[in-house]
């Protein structure tokens, strides 16, 4: 069951018709995606982590996470993929079997130390991909983060080399994260030999846009709970004046 989902999964990415991914921070955020008529659920950690009163950047224990994460998998029919940063300091075939065992069938995984911002040399990085691969076979989609972009400008041969090693690594997906100038969309996307997510936040083209430059995937991450926090404390503030919040 595992493995057919991941196979759904994974027959999602694909490039011009991208899969559109909403993330959720909850059990209830995940139902209204569903609800909505999406066809995978998506977490992400920065949210999670608020959610749960931790800080991002591996802030949140490792349990407390996958406790989430099983929350989510139990409260959807579809398949779920979760957000777990760079592994928790996990050993490869311990993420995985703690992975598993929630019910998801895909992560993202980070190329960069988490807090610190550090990028971590691409073939031990690969090497970690590699191994996560081996542990889960087919049962997990592994989106591998490149964080160059986070850092401003990065050189586009660094990270095509990156996502090509980490395909080759066994990664279903390249997510070079902060990517918004539409030449280098295309490019990577032309360029990597394998699906490309982008993050959607201000900036980025527009969905449909991203469908023409060849994306995969498209995420959200912690934009629409950060948006979601903002209305509920425009509610509180009414309330707090006297005002009716609806």
């Amino acid at each position: 069951m595992t493995t057919d989902r991941a196979s759904e999964l994974r027959a999602l990415h694909v490039p011009g018709s991208p899969l559109v991914l909403p993330n959720i921070w909850d059990a209830a955020s995940a139902r209204a995606v569903e609800e909505a008529g999406f066809p995978v659920v998506a977490t992400g950690s920065a949210a999670v982590a608020r959610v749960l009163g931790y800080p991002d950047g591996e802030g949140t224990p490792v349990g407390e996470m996958m406790a989430a994460i099983a929350r989510v998998v139990r409260a959807v029919d579809v398949p779920v993929t979760a957000d777990v940063e760079r592994g928790y300091a996990l050993k490869p075939a311990e993420l995985v079997e703690r992975l598993l065992a929630t019910g998801a069938v895909g992560c993202n995984l980070e190329d960069s130390l988490p807090g610190r911002g550090e990028m971590v040399d691409p073939a031990e990085q690969a090497d970690f991909l590699a191994e996560v691969r081996a542990a889960a076979g087919d049962a997990l989609v592994i989106n591998a983060r490149v964080d160059a972009y986070l850092r401003g400008p990065a050189p586009r041969e660094e990270v095509l080399a990156r996502g090509r090693r980490y395909l080759e690594a066994g990664a279903d997906c390249v997510y070079p994260i902060g990517l918004a100038d539409e030449e280098e969309i295309r490019a990577l996307a032309a360029g990597l030999g394998g699906p490309v997510n982008v993050l959607f936040r201000p900036g980025t083209p527009e969905l449909g846009r991203l469908a023409e430059l060849g994306v995969a995937r498209i995420s959200f991450g912690g934009g629409l709970h950060q948006a979601t926090h903002s209305y509920a404390q425009g509610l509180f503030a009414k309330v707090r004046e006297g005002h009716n919040p609806y």
